[in-house]
């Protein structure tokens, strides 16, 4: 009998519903829901709660090669919350970008100003830059607010949404004729993409 078989005939042998047991060992309903099918397995920490809620040994509730599966789903999670917390780390930090002089003003002056100081250049441009820039940052806020919370799904709609929007602003301040905020956005996205891809290549080893 496989780990989730297990957990389920432990689960009603004690007449529990997910939502109980999931109380009971401190995770999401979506954690009990998805050991029970068979689509991954608990961390360490969590056999050993359930170890010890049951009252049975390790040993009887999963096989070494299962937890050895049980190890490398708990690398791959710690990797993925790692790498979405980096890449939204990345986000907020184009906040700089407020108040960097690091925008050209066109014609009024030839000193590079703040985004809030631009002059120079029609008013739409201006409110694109500020929106852009402000989307960004507040997808970053919530993507590392999510990192707390067992939601692999919104980690990586968070992590997708991010790249689109350095992709954007990176080619609005370029087209724009901004080179150092468009440097900045492609610096941020290639460290993005840098990391993703080595997260990728460490999934596949």
């Amino acid at each position: 009998m496989e780990f989730n078989e297990k957990l389920q005939e432990l689960r009603k042998s004690r007449s529990l519903t997910q939502d109980e047991l999931a109380e009971a060992l401190f995770v999401s309903r979506t954690a009990i829901s998805k050991w029970e099918q068979g689509r991954g397995y608990p961390s360490l920490d969590s056999l050993k709660e359930i170890s010890k809620f049951f009252s049975v040994s390790i040993d009887d509730l999963i096989c070494s090669e299962e937890i050895i599966f049980a190890a490398a789903d708990e690398k791959k999670e710690c990797m993925d919350k790692y790498i979405s917390l980096i890449c939204n780390t990345l986000d907020i930090f184009l906040v700089l970008l407020l108040f960097l002089p690091v925008f050209g003003n066109e014609t009024d002056s030839p000193a590079s100003v703040s985004l809030f100081a631009i002059t120079g250049v029609s008013a739409w441009i201006k409110i694109v830059f500020t929106v852009l820039v402000s989307i960004t940052i507040l997808n970053g806020i919530c993507g590392v607010i999510i990192c707390h919370f067992e939601k692999p799904v919104w980690n990586r709609h968070r992590l997708v949404t991010g790249m689109v929007l350095a992709i954007v602003c990176a080619a609005v301040f370029i087209l724009t004729r901004q080179p150092y905020a468009g440097i900045i956005s492609l610096a941020i996205l290639v460290m993005k993409g840098f990391l993703i891809g080595k997260g990728k290549g460490f999934y596949g080893k």
